[in-house]
């Protein structure tokens, strides 16, 4: 069976590829696997037939073999376990590749997540200001501790893996902020990961959804 995800039927990002929905792509395209997607309206993502899906009413999700699964980084281990190209082949390195996939959750995408939602809901409270000014303090003290980690590598371990896909992704959330530049070997990390021809592809894939959306 053809694995199925589901992905927005019109992305708020616009088609910049920040949806999670990116990454489960990014994903499937380095490992040469062919997928099928099933776009969502904001209304479809909290119908019931969603909802058993994801309880959480997001995307993305997927489907194969009878398995559901939700949560990004979830689908892409499974993907990463069940095909080659994402894993190194030893145990210590599939377990540190892995560790690198809930660093990037974990640690370094929550603060920047912050970031965002600030912008988004607080930009007229009196505290706007200050809030920002925390949360931007937050993600450039995980920034510093990244680079600092990358040095002049260019993946995080020997070679590029699923940590470092996952990573790449929050990374760029960071967009146009200008904070991610502010390191330069970082910088030249997001450049490479977005170099990767697998990488190309499904940003232009979840493009070609955006674009279509706005034609109709």
């Amino acid at each position: 069976m053809t694995p199925i995800i589901t992905a927005f039927a019109n992305s708020p990002d616009r088609g910049r590829g920040l949806a999670r929905d990116t990454r489960v792509r990014w994903a499937l395209e380095e490992v040469g696997q062919p997928y099928d997607v099933r776009l969502l309206s904001f209304a479809e993502m909290k119908a019931p037939a969603h909802l058993a899906l994801n309880p959480f009413g997001q995307i993305p999700t997927w489907e194969e073999d009878g398995l559901a699964l939700f949560e990004s980084g979830g689908i892409i281990l499974r993907i990463a376990e069940t095909h080659e190209g994402l894993l190194p082949s030893s145990e210590a390195g599939r377990s540190r590749a892995i560790m690198w996939m809930f660093a990037a959750v974990n640690t370094v995408e929550p603060p920047i997540v912050d970031r965002t939602m600030v912008f988004l809901f607080e930009r007229e409270e009196p505290w706007f200001e200050a809030r920002l000014e925390g949360v931007e303090a937050q993600c450039r003290r995980r920034l510093e501790q990244l680079s600092a980690w990358l040095g002049e590598k260019d993946w995080l371990e020997d070679g590029f893996t699923v940590g470092d896909l996952m990573m790449i992704s929050v990374l760029q959330r960071l967009g146009s902020s200008g904070m991610v530049e502010a390191f330069p070997n970082l910088a030249a990390y997001v450049a490479r990961g977005e170099a990767r021809p697998a990488y190309q592809a499904a940003f232009a894939a979840q493009l070609a959804v955006f674009e279509a959306a706005q034609d109709t």
